[in-house]
């Protein structure tokens, strides 16, 4: 340890950093054992000041669900814990110190501990595409949701005044990337709302819609096994959804997404859902790494670095059943947080630690318009019946009696009334869209008439720059 850190404190100080599932829930169980005891402090450090309850994100996305619908803040939920907002930007193993940053002006804190809980999550890869990260959307954010429905709308409120067929039909493109989870889900959803919302806008036909999934597999949700993917394909399919299956994104330009088939697909939307890697925090780390990821002991412990400690997607966490690491999914990473919590106090009092076992229970997927896919325990499930299931268990999973009040008075209501299609702006969304709609409005795609110039640059940088994400 340094010369110039301070003494240990009476108390056992336990750093926890990352607010998402493995963090969030990490802090819940310690809230509720070891956070109330006088001789222990225990923190949970966040760039954002809620949980963020990831598999609904794209019903936000969508219109079904507003944001505030699907985050918890932890302040509201711990009683004893403390909730810092601020960014990790150093992790001292050594020292046993993080540096966090917080604030417009970036202000510093520092933090030493006893006990450190890596839960950093992951970041969007972009695999350094050509024009991929500087114009794609994402859908890893409660920002990213709220923008794209934004965006798609005031897509149709400028197709609607466009004359011009090909730019018309340009604008009204959609291309998600990526047949997982996120993918689908968020192709169904978002197939739904523009589909609902068309209507309400006379001036355009209903083939100028048009979405398009792009997997590189034969089959998409390939989690859930060929022939609930398969369905899931038939299903989206008969909806009028388009299917690029066995090829990739390769780039994405002015002429719009270029695919690796060589089919280039003229649109202003590329959501981009296909990949996932390490925040760089983590892999600065001098601790044993696997694909970027921590390597972890089955107690969660990290080799050669007493007392940190690591999981969700962040780290590598061996399975002695299968010889493969456990999934990077919300479901392991809520059990992984509660034994995790379980052996920090038990190193803390001296009890025995336990070593990580759990086996995927299932999986759920909704694909749009009262239609999911499902495997639970071998069983598998689709249609009605496995929307019916996919809303039940994520309604009973949802942080917070209120919040499951809402959400389940909102889905009764949605069976009664149209969307809502209003263009929601907040100050932290301003700008963004603000320069992504000059961005439209001066796009080659986007110009009926005369000789096409490239937009200024300043509109092509239509993305924040990404940082750490929680998930």
């Amino acid at each position: 340890m340094s010369k110039d850190a301070p003494t240990l404190a009476k108390k056992s100080r336990v750093l926890i950093l990352g607010g998402s599932f493995g963090g969030f829930y990490t802090a819940y169980h310690l809230d509720k054992t070891l956070a109330a005891d006088p001789t222990a402090e225990v923190t949970l450090v966040s760039r954002e000041n809620y949980l963020l309850f990831t598999p609904m994100l794209h019903e936000v996305g969508a219109g079904d669900l507003d944001m505030s619908d699907i985050v918890s803040p932890p302040r509201q939920v711990l009683k004893h814990a403390k909730f810092l907002e601020a960014e990790v930007e150093r992790i001292n193993l050594d020292e046993r110190k993080v540096t966090l940053a917080y604030g417009l002006e970036r202000w510093h804190k520092e933090l030493f501990y006893d006990h450190l809980v890596l839960a950093l999550g992951s970041e969007t890869n972009f695999f350094k595409l050509p024009g991929v990260e500087e114009r794609a959307l994402t859908m890893k954010s409660l920002g990213d949701a709220f923008y794209l429905r934004n965006h798609a709308l005031a897509l149709l409120e400028i197709a609607s005044l466009t004359e011009d067929d090909v730019a018309r039909r340009a604008m009204l493109t959609f291309v998600v990337a990526g047949g997982g989870f996120a993918g689908t889900e968020t192709v169904g959803a978002l197939n739904d709302y523009l589909r609902a919302a068309k209507k309400y806008y006379p001036a355009l036909a209903r083939a100028d819609v048009r979405i398009v999934l792009v997997h590189p597999s034969a089959v998409i949700l390939p989690e859930l096994g060929e022939s609930l993917g398969r369905y899931a394909q038939g299903k989206l399919t008969a909806r009028k959804v388009e299917m690029r299956l066995e090829t990739r994104v390769s780039g994405y330009s002015d002429q719009g997404v270029e695919l690796k088939n060589g089919e280039i697909i003229p649109t202003l939307t590329l959501i981009w859902t296909a990949g996932l890697t390490t925040p760089g925090i983590v892999e600065s780390l001098p601790c044993k790494k696997e694909k970027g990821r921590v390597v972890v002991e089955e107690t969660l412990e990290v080799p050669g670095f007493p007392g940190v400690w690591a999981l969700g997607d962040c780290a590598w966490i061996p399975n002695a059943r299968t010889g493969s690491p456990h999934p990077p999914t919300a479901q392991h990473a809520m059990r992984e947080a509660a034994q995790c919590a379980k052996n920090i106090v038990a190193a803390i009092r001296g009890g025995e630690k336990k070593k990580f076992a759990f086996k995927t229970i299932g999986q759920l997927a909704s694909i749009g318009h009262h239609t999911g896919v499902a495997e639970i325990m071998g069983f598998h499930f689709s249609g009605l019946i496995a929307w019916w299931l996919w809303r039940g268990i994520y309604l009973a999973k949802l942080p917070r009696l209120e919040k499951k009040v809402r959400v389940a008075l909102k889905w009764a209501l949605e069976l009664l009334f149209a969307k809502d299609i209003a263009q929601y702006v907040t100050l932290e969304g301003l700008d963004r869209l603000e320069r992504r709609i000059e961005y439209l409005r001066h796009h080659p795609l986007v110009m009926a008439q005369g000789t096409p110039t490239r937009p200024p640059e300043q509109a092509l940088e239509s993305q924040p720059q990404r940082g750490v994400s929680n998930a």
